[in-house]
């Protein structure tokens, strides 16, 4: 009877570890396509570097916040690595706090990225997250072990919308894309905040960008960003904090960031992290 059930557990042990093996192949396999299909967005970026004639009628505080970021004669960033470590919030109710790292590719233009991410669940177990803007479409696939999904949202205007979202808050990591040749317009709000519009194809985003006594960004803030609330698309007032700035790839940029739904009784904060590794490609 003890060999019986030693050889069940065997046999289960190997299961699971077959299991996780090709959960993650096959989720390689997609990561790939998914990527594949996002570099087939790439178009010719003009100009290829930054001039300072730019700035001329921006508000003054992001005008103050390129003169502190970037250098006349700058490249202009065409497409962006980006490897994370952190911790995310697993739950929509309560703090339940998981680590994870990520690996991210950004296009600037046309705007799109994949963030692929492992979350840890328990020893050997992890969800697998694509968290994505590709060809005007948002996406948010999640699946433990890279084989059973937990959440599947994609092709509606309100993922899609999030999803750019994302993209032009991030742009923090990599700022000439928020210049204006790269079809960011900035509108004035005080001296020390200015809103950022950006437009892809049908979907049209706006955020508030608050800077420092540097000049350089410390909040990016949207009055509505879809969350999911019990399954369903909920528009809640979001931001992104900033800190940590230092000089990658000629530009200076923040290395750490937490990201938080503000709610009636207080932010809640779901994503916590540093940047560990950036790698630029810059156009030509």
């Amino acid at each position: 009877m003890l060999k019986a059930i030693l050889l069940i557990l065997l046999v289960l042990a190997v299961a699971i570890v077959v299991a996780i093996v090709c959960g993650a192949s096959r989720w390689h396999v997609g990561t790939n396509a998914l990527r594949a299909q996002l570099r087939a967005t790439r178009v010719p970026i003009t100009p290829a570097t930054y001039a300072l004639h730019e700035l001329e009628g921006l508000p003054p505080p992001v005008q103050r916040y390129f003169r502190a970021v970037l250098t006349e004669g700058q490249p202009i960033v065409a497409a962006v690595r980006v490897a994370h470590a952190g911790q995310f919030n697993m739950s929509e109710t309560h703090a339940k706090w998981s680590a994870f790292t990520s690996e991210q590719l950004v296009i600037t233009r046309c705007p799109g990225f994949d963030w692929d991410a492992r979350i840890r669940m328990a020893p050997g177990m992890r969800v697998f997250v694509h968290d994505a803007y590709v060809a005007g479409e948002g996406i948010l696939h999640a699946a433990l072990c890279g084989l059973i999904t937990l959440a599947d949202l994609r092709g509606t205007p309100e993922v899609a919308e999030g999803e750019l979202m994302r993209f032009l808050a991030e742009a923090a990591w990599y700022p000439t894309a928020l210049l204006p040749s790269q079809g960011v317009r900035w509108d004035a709000i005080d001296d020390t905040s200015a809103r950022a519009s950006l437009v892809d194809g049908v979907t049209t985003v706006s955020l508030a960008f608050g800077f420092d006594a540097e000049g350089l960004i410390h909040t990016a803030h949207a009055a509505a960003r879809y969350r999911t609330v019990n399954g369903e698309l909920v528009a809640t007032p979001w931001q992104g904090r900033f800190w940590a700035h230092e000089v990658r790839g000629g530009m200076r940029i923040p290395l750490h960031g937490e990201v938080a739904w503000l709610l009636p009784d207080g932010p809640s904060p779901y994503w916590r992290g540093r940047i560990t590794d950036i790698v630029y490609e810059l156009a030509r």
